[in-house]
């Protein structure tokens, strides 16, 4: 298993919420019970080390509405306890107003963003909206794959991933930021 790599960790807190407004951030995946969930577990995990959660504001939704209250996936969650990543969420849809209420919008694979972006079109908003994917910085993969229906080992490709990907869009949106 990789070590989760972070960026630098400043002295103490930044003066985030003076200086400039929480960076919003939602991860989206097909039901909110897999990857997404994860993904925003993975991105909190990284903030409460590096001393950042009060610089940001992070959630995760499906494009579908099939797991609507559900926690996530119990296979994700032992994945992700394993690793010391708590999963705080319940499943959700995105919504409209989602296009508004977040900076970034990170989809999981190709029909999450195309479907997000379809959404886009119908109610327009200032979200950024790309693919988590494209922050990695060791590992590669065109997509962060559904592991729903597949073994334990899927889970845990999931989260080699996820903590790559989250790693590089935390260095990036820091950036973003003017704080690196």
């Amino acid at each position: 298993m990789p070590s989760m790599p972070t960026p630098q960790s400043p002295s103490g807190p930044e003066p985030c919420g003076a200086q400039a407004p929480p960076t919003r951030v939602l991860f989206v995946c097909m039901g909110n019970i897999c990857r997404s969930p994860a993904a925003e577990g993975v991105f909190l995990h990284l903030l409460a080390e590096a001393e950042l959660a009060h610089c940001f504001r992070v959630d995760s939704a499906g494009t579908g509405g099939w797991h609507v209250g559900h926690r996530a996936d119990r296979r994700m969650l032992a994945a992700a306890e394993r690793r010391g990543i708590h999963l705080p969420s319940r499943a959700r849809q995105i919504e409209a107003a989602d296009l508004q209420r977040f900076d970034h919008i990170l989809t999981m694979d190709a029909d999450n963003l195309a479907a997000v972006q379809r959404l886009e079109r119908q109610a327009p908003g200032g979200a950024r909206i790309s693919p988590l994917i494209d922050h990695c910085r060791q590992l590669r993969s065109h997509e962060v794959p559904d592991p729903y229906y597949g073994g334990e080992d899927g889970f845990e490709r999931v989260l080699d991933l996820l903590e790559d990907a989250c790693a590089g869009l935390l260095e990036d949106l820091l950036q973003e930021r003017g704080q690196s």
